[in-house]
């Protein structure tokens, strides 16, 4: 039999998005407040790594959201591992995680062996999961799927994202009510909040000034003192936004003694977003984007290959996450999503196609965990969906949860419209 763990020279087709870098200009300062003005936000990219965070309102609780989003379609049958299904080993006689590798939850799930950075956070009650969770109308299409995961609002003619419709809910309309670090802003983002974007704290700064930057400030402002609101307005935003993630950039205590990242994308996002939540910034939600989960082919072995090495990658980015924000962790709650699943019988490339249900981690101080919550279908070919593991919880009932039981949210209505008042019980009310 041939040995298929080498990764694919050239990936899957599907478009995830695109991924462009650059740092703030003058140029590019004028044109993206321009531009805002007129779609009614304010949205500045600078960076690789997609990451929002959005600063609360007046009587916030201390709370925070972390949102990984795992963007091309995580395989949470190969994470949260149903290794007492016989099933799950009949439909992947080549990529299965086999039952003598798993880390043993319970008798029907175990985890992936390279999930073992984060199995003393499980033992803590920390860490816990979700099997089984999809959206109502679910989409083999990343676009489609991603872009109504992101909206959350099936059934409906709203056109905003999610978080967008949260900030309206929680957030205060100040200059920092959401800021994103990274590329690009994610459909959730769509809607008339307030967005700014940046790489990191240290890198969201104009190009060129300097130690002169108070000097270009001070100029750019008076540039703007008699231009039209819908330059003015977003130019000076960004200005006051730069000058406060200055403040909290300049307040860090620093990291964790002993803590080490992956020299990655994401160890370097989360690095940035500990840095932050450190610093005592009020900080409500936060997300990050992690793609490369799309394994159509050539997905690799239990200690080696494409799964692997996004695994490994993964769990010790999230556990250094969590060591690295000392107490704030007690406040955090990081939670995964992805458009969609696999499915669930592999093909013929030792790859996995799309699909549907998926599995939902939940990191932090709040989770009830140590358990794999939902309603587990089994993966009886009669149990299936189009031969896919159904989502038996909607998403957006995990969220919404965290959102009120954590954030201190009350009615969702605007946000989640149409969901039903069910929870699972995957973290404490605070």
């Amino acid at each position: 039999m041939t040995d298929r763990t080498d990764r694919p020279a050239d990936r899957c087709s599907c478009r995830e998005g695109s991924v462009a870098a650059a740092r703030v200009s003058r140029r590019g300062v004028l044109k993206a407040a321009l531009g805002a003005a007129a779609a009614g936000t304010t949205a500045f990219t600078v960076g690789d790594v997609s990451t929002q965070v959005s600063y609360a309102a007046p009587g916030w609780t201390g709370e925070t959201l972390v949102v990984l989003s795992l963007h091309g379609g995580f395989d949470g049958l190969s994470v949260v591992v149903p290794g007492g299904d016989p099933a799950y080993y009949a439909a992947r006689p080549n990529v299965a995680v086999p039952a003598s590798t798993l880390l043993a939850l319970d008798g029907t799930f175990g985890l992936h062996p390279a999930m073992a950075p984060l199995l003393p956070f499980w033992r803590a009650g920390t860490f816990g999961a979700v099997q089984a969770v999809g959206q109502g109308s679910p989409s083999r299409s990343h676009f489609a799927a991603m872009q109504e995961m992101e909206r959350a609002a099936p059934g409906t003619s709203l056109r905003t994202g999610w978080i967008d419709r949260t900030l309206g809910v929680t957030g205060d309309g100040g200059l920092l009510n959401a800021v994103q670090v990274g590329v690009h802003a994610p459909p959730s983002f769509a809607g008339p909040q307030q967005e700014t974007t940046m790489q990191s704290m240290g890198a969201f700064a104009l190009a060129g000034p300097g130690t002169d930057r108070p000097l270009w400030h001070a100029g750019l402002r008076r540039m703007h003192v008699n231009a039209p609101a819908v330059a003015a307005d977003p130019a000076n935003a960004l200005l006051d936004a730069m000058e406060e993630v200055a403040g909290y950039a300049g307040a860090d205590p620093g990291p964790v003694a002993g803590v080490t990242y992956p020299a990655t994308a994401l160890g370097r996002s989360l690095s940035q977003a500990a840095a932050l939540l450190r610093s005592g910034a009020p900080v409500q939600m936060l997300t990050v984007d992690y793609g490369d989960w799309d394994m159509h082919a050539n997905f690799g072995h239990v200690d080696r290959g494409w799964m692997f090495d996004k695994l490994t990658e993964l769990s010790g980015a999230l556990a250094a996450f969590a060591t690295d924000l000392g107490p704030k962790f007690a406040s955090t709650t990081i939670m995964t999503l992805s458009e969609f699943g696999r499915r669930v019988q592999e093909n013929a490339s030792w790859g996995l196609d799309h699909g549907h249900g998926n599995a939902v981690l939940l990191l932090g101080g709040g989770v009830v965990g140590g358990r794999v919550h939902g309603r587990w279908p089994g993966l009886a070919p009669e149990r299936l969906l189009d031969g896919d593991l159904p989502g038996t919880t909607d998403y957006r009932a995990i969220i919404a949860e965290v959102l009120q039981k954590r954030l201190g949210a009350g009615s969702l209505s605007s946000v989640f419209p149409g969901l039903g008042g069910d929870r699972l019980g995957v973290v404490r009310q605070r």
